[in-house]
């Protein structure tokens, strides 16, 4: 019997988790995806010092302030990790506006166009990236102007049900429901006891959300995240994709165990309202859940760091 994780690719588009080339290579997946925290892992490592270096001497050679320089190093240098995966995946890879933007529709749109620019003087088409923005309101908003431009975004820090209504009623191509982090959220505030994926809140999450796009007739592609193990994934097994980490992607690989289907677009359990969100009845029901609006602020708030010590590792080489 094949392994779990080819069983997996039977029947859900696999995505990598991961900027790391020899995890890609290692695991074939369809499509990758990065984000702050993924870039500057890779540029901590010697593979990635002359893609590096070279973002710097590009970026001090377009000019600018230093701050300018500083955010052209770091586009250039998201694009050139782009540029490496693509070169080992059949599919797209997914490349994130800085989450500082998260909060200004016109500022967002423009720096995705900023790094779609970068990729195609590269040699590299638009169908081949997706660009990864932060599902707040104004990141949504910014997404429905790109995507009819011909710009295919992926909304990410995506945990509440408002927020993968208005992103499939604004026609964008995919999101990421972050799975463990909602998790993660429930172990520290509530007495939930989970005792298998069934009872996850993260899986019930998705769940949702897929039955929902699929009773609606949605086009956005249901990618679940931000995985703590394979429990959560196999899941989901089904869902339209899945981008894991190299480390549960090992587990996938190891285990010989059958691994059943559990999502299925015929099969979408009960009836569903369909909720296309007004601004109001968009941030009316984020503050009603607590999770999502907590969870949504600590994702920003950290992928900015993590942006930030990019930013100090570059201005200190």
């Amino acid at each position: 019997m094949p392994n779990k994780l080819e069983q997996l690719k039977a029947m859900t588009d696999v995505v990598a988790d991961t900027g790391d080339i020899e995890a890609i290579r290692r695991f074939a997946p369809l499509d990758a995806t990065t984000n702050p925290s993924l870039l500057l892992k890779a540029a901590a490592l010697p593979h990635y010092a002359s893609l590096l270096d070279a973002a710097r001497d590009w970026a001090a050679a377009q000019g600018g302030s230093s701050d300018e320089q500083l955010a052209n190093c770091c586009d250039r240098f998201a694009v050139d990790v782009g540029r490496e995966i693509l070169e080992i995946i059949p599919g797209r890879v997914s490349t994130e506006v800085d989450a500082r933007l998260s909060f200004e529709s016109a500022a967002t749109a423009e720096r995705a166009r900023r790094l779609i620019g970068l990729y195609e003087d590269a040699g590299v088409g638009r169908e081949r990236i997706l660009i990864k923005i932060a599902s707040t309101w104004e990141g949504i908003r910014a997404a429905q102007t790109l995507e009819a431009e011909g710009i295919n975004c992926n909304l990410t820090l995506l945990f509440g049900f408002a927020q993968a209504a208005a992103c499939a009623d604004a026609g964008v191509f995919l999101i990421s429901p972050f799975v463990g982090r909602i998790l993660d959220w429930y172990k520290a505030n509530t007495d939930l006891v989970i005792d298998s994926g069934d009872d996850d809140p993260g899986v019930q999450s998705v769940r949702r959300i897929y039955g929902y796009y699929k009773q609606h007739g949605y086009n956005t592609v249901v990618m679940g995240a931000s995985f703590r193990n394979a429990g959560e994934i196999e899941a989901l097994a089904g869902c339209d994709r899945l981008t894991i980490s190299p480390a549960l992607l090992e587990a996938l690989a190891a285990d010989d165990a059958a691994l059943p289907r559990r999502l299925d677009p015929s099969s979408t359990g009960a009836a569903q309202q369909r909720q296309p969100p007004d601004e109001p009845a968009f941030r009316y029901a984020m503050n009603a859940d607590a999770m999502a609006t907590e969870k949504l602020a600590e994702g920003i708030r950290n992928f900015v760091a993590d942006q930030i010590k990019l930013e100090e590792l570059i201005s200190t080489r």
